[in-house]
């Protein structure tokens, strides 16, 4: 018999998911905007993000 699975894993499969090379158009950079605040999200050159306000 298995226990019945926590409600947070359904909740996993609602979160959207973006492709960060499609958000950089294929560059390494990627301004993204929340409240009127200007982010920048970088591809760094080791294939990691960061994300700077």
């Amino acid at each position: 018999m298995t226990a019945p699975l926590p409600s947070w894993a359904f909740e996993a499969d609602m979160i959207p998911v973006h492709d960060a090379l499609k958000l950089t158009e294929g560059g390494v950079q990627a301004r993204i905007v929340l409240n009127g605040q200007v982010y920048a999200l970088r591809i760094t050159k080791a294939g990691k993000l960061i994300l700077t306000k």
